[in-house]
């Protein structure tokens, strides 16, 4: 796991099997119009979170076996979005809290369908998980095959629906680049672009602050109000030794919170004591 503290990342191959795979995919179909709501809340997709594997994985990277989950995850079906960028607090501020020392929050991403040989898969810039300058870094894309696991830091630069070459394919365009490419160039798509996301990190300063800057997201609000876990849903989860933070509870009756479309910073204290555990 040496390479995911090296590079930002790390691809864990042959995870989950092509059946698997092919239930998540019927899984999140049969999710849509549910409304907000995290995977954990959701019969269907819950699996991915309870199964194990990402608290395993967790656990390697992090060297912890407490590790905790605050309700942001997802699945998306045929998202077009692209654009550097990245998903931890102080992006943009290389001054901020979020870059004081090893940042613990990681980005599990399933893509459930091939991107060995097809377009559409996970652009990723090596190495720029430790620095806020989003230009830095090589280009790669993650060219994942069925039943792969992505896991990044939320720190790293990272695009969805990058494009994969007929040839070429180790030359990798920019996200900005893409909209000029003649369609003949590009692979084929494997059918529907179909992926899962959520965020894993430890009890720790850097969890708490993403938290806190969660809680100012308009749709992390609404995802956090309708997210409703039964004594099932959290048996299982720790079962599969993953610890839940209940960010319903600490927004119930605030008014104040979700006040924000889009990203925007939040403030810190220069020099302010930092919580490691």
């Amino acid at each position: 796991m040496n390479a995911f503290w090296e590079n930002g990342y790390q691809i864990i191959r042959n995870v989950y099997s092509r059946d698997e795979i092919k239930a998540f995919r019927e899984a999140a179909f049969a999710s849509r119009g549910r409304g907000p709501g995290d995977l954990l809340s959701n019969p269907k997709m819950r699996s991915t979170l309870v199964d194990g594997r990402f608290v395993s994985v967790a656990r390697q990277l992090l060297g912890s076996d407490e590790i905790w989950y605050s309700g942001d995850s997802s699945y998306t079906i045929n998202s077009g979005q692209r654009g550097f960028h990245k998903d931890n607090v102080d992006r943009k501020d290389g001054k901020g809290p979020d870059w004081n020392g090893r940042y613990t929050l990681l980005r599990f991403g399933i893509y459930l369908q091939d991107h060995w040989s097809h377009t559409g898969g996970l652009n990723l810039r090596a190495k720029s998980h430790n620095t806020a300058d989003h230009a830095f870094g090589k280009n790669v894309y993650v060219r994942s095959r069925v039943g792969d696991l992505a896991v990044w830091s939320m720190r790293t630069t990272h695009s969805g629906n990058g494009v994969l070459y007929k040839f070429p394919k180790w030359v990798h365009p920019e996200p900005k680049d893409i909209p000029n490419i003649p369609k003949w160039r590009i692979a084929k798509a494997d059918g529907d672009r179909l992926a899962v996301f959520a965020a894993l990190g430890l009890d720790d300063a850097h969890h708490d602050r993403y938290v806190e800057y969660m809680k100012t997201r308009t749709y992390m609000v609404n995802s956090f109000r309708a997210s409703k876990y039964d004594d099932e849903t959290l048996l299982e989860a720790k079962n599969a030794g993953l610890n839940i933070r209940r960010v319903a509870d600490e927004i119930e009756g605030d008014d104040t919170v979700g006040q924000n479309a889009n990203w925007e910073p939040i403030p810190y204290e220069v020099g302010a004591a930092k919580r490691t555990s």
